[in-house]
């Protein structure tokens, strides 16, 4: 903003932005969250900690499925975010409609989110997030088993190319994306749309509140 530069927001990024224009609602495809091998790195996205303590609800299909989603989970959990799953008692993974984890409640409702929502504010508790992780449609998941080959692959040729830091997560995807052929690509993109869409009719019901 500084210098008049063009350039993509984190979801921490976003979720300040919003926050600062008085935007409740806001949809992605995916959080950031613990790195793989965290114990070593201590690698964390910022946006686990922004969303702790910023009141923004965050549509998404979980966390990338390239990061450690169990200990993000935990993570969350001790950051104080609570995490809702939208019409399932599992926690999305991205590309997938289930991580293999689940989620402690189930909304299922736009309704019931706006509720939740209004419930945050009645409880003057920490300033922190809603995640409602809404999976993609399992028809327009990524194939499992491909996924997870990929990924293996791709986790492998990040260590044997010595890849560390940010430049982690960014090849992990371009991998995915050139050796699935694009489909890790339009599983994103079902995401996002499934997403854009939830996000709008939450907004509608919290306006109607």
């Amino acid at each position: 903003m500084a210098t008049g530069a063009s350039g993509a927001t984190t979801v921490s990024a976003t979720a300040r932005l919003a926050a600062l224009a008085g935007v409740r609602v806001f949809a992605t495809g995916g959080l950031g969250g613990v790195h793989r091998q965290w114990t070593e790195t201590q690698d964390e996205s910022a946006d686990l900690g922004l969303l702790a303590r910023t009141r923004i609800t965050v549509v998404c299909a979980g966390v990338k499925s390239v990061l450690d989603v169990p200990a993000t989970l935990e993570r969350l959990e001790t950051l104080g975010v609570a995490v809702a799953g939208y019409g399932t008692d599992r926690f999305p993974g991205f590309y997938l409609s289930d991580s293999g984890h689940p989620v402690d409640w189930t909304l299922r409702t736009p309704e019931e989110v706006a509720e939740v929502m209004r419930a945050q504010n009645a409880l003057r508790g920490p300033e922190s997030a809603l995640i409602v992780a809404n999976p993609v449609p399992r028809a327009e998941q990524l194939d499992p088993e491909l996924h997870a080959r990929v990924l293996a692959d791709a986790l492998h040729a990040c260590e044997e190319e010595g890849v560390t830091g940010q430049a982690v997560t960014p090849f992990l995807l371009d991998h995915l994306v050139r050796h699935t052929d694009g489909a890790s690509l339009r599983a994103n993109l079902a995401a996002v749309r499934g997403n854009v869409r939830l996000a709008a009719r939450v907004a509608a019901a919290w306006a109607r509140m």
